[in-house]
């Protein structure tokens, strides 16, 4: 390997899984350099195709690493150590889950066990509230990262509906991992159309389904937080065929292998998935594939899009929300997983080095890291 050029080398290195690199990186301070690198990591997210699957019960972690046999799971050890509280799944985003617990929030790597708790989060309250109002409340929250900053950003939106009155107002808090800070929306113009759902994450925007207004008869919309401009905008309904407020069917959002999904759930007839090709191009719209009573028993109570198997030819479902089932894509049958943990929550993380840590620059050992690769190093794989 001395007589390979070093940008082939870094490039070899990258392919690697992250508890090679890990292993390799005590071996010398120059290979630790490299590895721990900025450019590196990037890189190496940009190259990773290991992915795992992390299931959740109550404050219970397990990761399944291989997807062709979904029963190997090993136990995880959360950030919030003993703590028996409820811990809830909030996100994944290049490695970084994001979990919430009791008011606390922490930025996890469970390939690196680093994690970092973030700042307490301030509540609002109405800003038109009467004495005698009563109110009902409840926030979501979206996590993912800035590619134009290098900036992992956390969105979360308190709703507060007002039961008298049927009257609704929201606000809007960001952190930013690299100034450490929230800071609150000037607007809001929406409101979320279903409560306790996590933002998804695709093309530098969170996503959620919101009506302008609280109000049944206004339509409901796919409506995107861009991370970089901060702002929301909406994204376009596929042509399903019927008036977009209509209380027969319930709207759904996903994220399947970085493309925008659309789920439209009939409840007891059947459950369309809708696959946006090109973002923000409603003609790239197509409909995946149909859930149909042969599939499930309907109405089903929740359907979430996982990830597809190695060899693209089948979907992962979480469905109800506590089972997995493949869905094969050209025989339309469903086909349950046995034999993995309960749990509450499904969702799939890639394998990185990213830190949740406070970002650091790039110091002045890149040349000394050049300097060692120039020289070539010994390396058993």
């Amino acid at each position: 390997m001395t007589d390979l050029p070093p940008e082939i080398l870094t490039g070899i290195l990258s392919l690697l899984p992250v508890q090679s690199l890990l292993r390799f990186r005590s071996t010398s301070k120059s290979l630790q350099s490299l590895i721990d690198s900025h450019s590196f990591i990037k890189l190496h997210l940009h190259n990773s195709f290991n992915r795992s699957l992390i299931l959740r019960h109550n404050s219970d972690f397990y990761q399944i690493n291989d997807f062709s046999n979904l029963t190997t799971a090993v136990k995880l050890n959360p950030p919030f150590k003993g703590s028996n509280n409820f811990i809830s799944l909030v996100g994944s985003c290049n490695g970084l889950l994001c979990l919430f617990s009791d008011g606390e929030i922490a930025f996890w790597n469970p390939t690196i066990c680093k994690h970092r708790i973030i700042p307490s989060l301030p509540i609002p309250t109405p800003q038109h509230s009467e004495p005698n109002n009563i109110y009902a409340d409840f926030c979501v929250y979206g996590f993912g990262f800035d590619p134009l900053t290098d900036d992992y950003k956390l969105l979360t939106i308190f709703c507060f509906v007002e039961i008298q009155q049927s009257t609704s107002e929201s606000h809007a808090r960001l952190f930013s991992s690299k100034t450490n800070s929230w800071k609150e929306l000037p607007t809001m113009p929406y409101t979320l159309y279903y409560a306790q759902t996590m933002g998804v994450f695709v093309e530098n925007s969170l996503h959620w389904i919101m009506t302008e207004k609280l109000d049944p008869l206004k339509p409901r919309v796919i409506v995107a937080f861009n991370l970089t401009h901060e702002i929301f905008n909406e994204v376009p309904f596929p042509e399903i065929g019927e008036e977009v407020n209509s209380e027969s069917f319930e709207i759904g959002v996903a994220v399947l292998e970085g493309c925008l999904c659309m789920t439209v759930n009939y409840q007891t007839v059947k459950i369309d998935v809708w696959l946006m090709k090109e973002y923000g191009c409603r003609d790239s719209w197509c409909k995946l594939f149909t859930l149909a009573e042969s599939c499930f028993t309907l109405p089903l109570k929740a359907l979430r899009l996982l990830a597809y198997s190695s060899d693209g030819g089948m979907v992962l479902l979480q469905v109800d929300p506590e089972k997995l089932f493949w869905y094969d894509l050209k025989s339309e049958q469903v086909s349950c997983v046995q034999g993995i943990p309960n749990f509450d929550q499904a969702m799939i993380c890639v394998g990185s080095l990213v830190s949740p840590s406070f970002p650091r620059k790039e110091n002045r050992t890149s040349k000394r890291r050049d300097d060692f690769l120039s020289r070539g190093f010994k390396l058993k794989l």
